[in-house]
């Protein structure tokens, strides 16, 4: 088998010119507990391809990374447990010793471009965490790779400012849709001033097309804020999120793992709140990726 296996259906649409959308599976396999990881993947697919784009869920499968992920396959990523956790560094192991490998926003629009897909929709992205000062792969892969990923910001557990700062450093554009600050994941922004914003999905192909002409290494970070109707009180998620960095803090979680203990502890701590938050900024997303891969397909 070859290092990136491409299914069938994705690799006759992007033979076919057709929209493709590029999605994370560290989401289902750590970010989301069974069932609601399940209706993550059938919320985002099903947004995607109402958009007029077809999903590419994108993970390690016995010794190759699927980009294209059916649902058999995805439904094994939803056991808890099974698939370890994989960011850009991580492939080379994953690869070698096989099993399943969830996909973090670094390996997933890694194995996106080569694939030939441009275009990738998560929730959050990773960023400066504000204690250990530690950055995300997330980042570093958005420098080095052309792709233009849709997201509602950083993640609540992370420094929105210092993320913000360190972006800019590494050349990765940062444009808001439809707002002027920065959106902070589960509340609508953080104190983050914006410079760049597109209104519509051709405004965002546009920046597509720039990024194929101009050749440059780093990608596009488009930010969509949380629906109002779904999005939290920032006052109340800071205090669950500090309340959990002392409980990770406390029992010594380190490393990959935790990023996935944040997020179920903030769950805990907002009676599920952050969770339904959650799966609505991952489906409207999806939705709005769908949208301008469809858009620059048609162009």
């Amino acid at each position: 088998m070859s290092a990136i296996e491409v299914s069938e259906e994705v690799a006759a649409a992007i033979a076919a010119g057709a929209g493709v959308v590029a999605l994370e599976t560290s989401v289902v396999g750590q970010g989301l507990p069974p069932p609601r990881n399940l209706e993550c993947v059938a919320r985002m697919s099903a947004a995607v391809r109402e958009a007029g784009s077809v999903p590419a869920w994108i993970g390690v499968v016995d010794g190759s990374v699927v980009v294209g992920l059916s649902d058999e396959q995805l439904r094994g990523f939803a056991v808890p447990g099974r698939a370890s956790k994989v960011a850009r560094r991580d492939l080379p192991f994953a690869l070698a010793h096989g099993g399943l490998g969830a996909t973090t926003v670094s390996s997933t629009i890694w194995a996106a471009r080569r694939a030939g897909v441009s275009v990738g929709a998560t929730g959050g992205t990773g960023g400066v965490h504000p204690r250990s000062g530690d950055v995300s792969a997330d980042l570093l892969e958005l420098a080095r790779t052309p792709v233009l990923l849709v997201s509602s910001g950083p993640k609540s557990i992370v420094d929105p400012v210092a993320t913000a700062e360190r972006l800019e450093e590494l050349g990765v554009s940062v444009v808001g849709y439809r707002c002027d600050r920065l959106p902070f994941f589960l509340a609508r922004e953080a104190p983050v001033e914006l410079d760049q914003r597109v209104e519509d999905p051709a405004e965002a192909v546009a920046l597509l097309r720039s990024l194929a002409a101009l050749d440059v290494e780093a990608g596009v970070l488009l930010c969509s804020p949380i629906p109002q109707e779904a999005a939290m009180d920032a006052d109340v998620v800071a205090e669950a999120v500090a309340a959990c960095e002392a409980e990770a803090e406390r029992r010594g979680v380190r490393g990959k793992e935790v990023t996935p203990f944040l997020l179920a502890c903030l769950a805990e701590r907002t009676g599920g709140a952050s969770m339904d938050a959650n799966l609505v900024l991952l489906e409207e997303n999806a939705r709005l990726a769908g949208r301008i891969a469809a858009a620059n397909a048609a162009h």
